[in-house]
């Protein structure tokens, strides 16, 4: 921004300058030249044309006579007879191949049906008689939870209240049964780990 101001300073300053220079001197009319008196020009000779050389008529060349060129005549067409019919040959029909030989079916062997696949056996848990049971149990049951002291929390509640841990560190709810399943928080999620 200064350096407009700065430019727009020397420019008016320049102006002045420039205008007080110009006005500085006072103008004097210059002295007009003596009249000389108009003195014309002697008139020049008319022009005189000189004869102009009269021209040759020179007459183009007649263009030689054109050779007469006869159309060259058709060939002879020659004469092409339609082709005679030849005989349709007489196609038989296929024969169909012979049916083949359809066995009927065998009954299939009876499969031994397999025995019923039985949910692994687990030893019988702990009894829980106190709140003091449960800390051991649900330490274990805790031990891989990312947040461990809210598991803590949640199981000791539900060990208090249904007197039973599951075992291992994940699943396995049902085993505890009814009351441990269907524990559920305000949110209506599963409230034992």
């Amino acid at each position: 921004m200064a350096a407009y101001k700065a430019i727009l300073l020397l420019l008016a300053a320049l102006l002045f300058v420039t205008t007080r220079a110009a006005y500085s001197k006072v103008l004097v009319p210059a002295p007009a030249p003596p009249k000389l008196p108009i003195v014309k020009a002697p008139a020049p000779p008319p022009l005189v044309k000189a004869p102009a050389p009269p021209v040759p008529v020179i007459k183009p060349p007649s263009p030689p006579p054109l050779p007469v060129i006869k159309p060259p005549s058709p060939p002879p067409v020659p004469v092409i007879k339609p082709p005679s019919p030849s005989p349709v040959p007489v196609i038989k029909p296929p024969t169909p191949p012979p049916a083949p030989v359809v066995k009927p079916p065998t009954p299939p062997t009876p499969v031994s049906p397999l025995p019923p696949v039985k949910p692994p056996t687990y030893p019988p848990l702990p009894p829980v008689k106190s709140k003091e049971d449960c800390i051991p149990l649900c330490d274990k049951r805790c031990q891989l939870h990312s947040r461990k002291r809210v598991c803590m929390r949640a199981c000791m509640t539900c060990c208090d209240r249904c007197r039973c841990v599951p075992p291992g560190t994940f699943g396995n709810r049902e085993r505890c049964g009814k009351c441990y399943t269907d524990m559920v928080t305000h949110g209506n999620r599963s409230k034992c780990p």
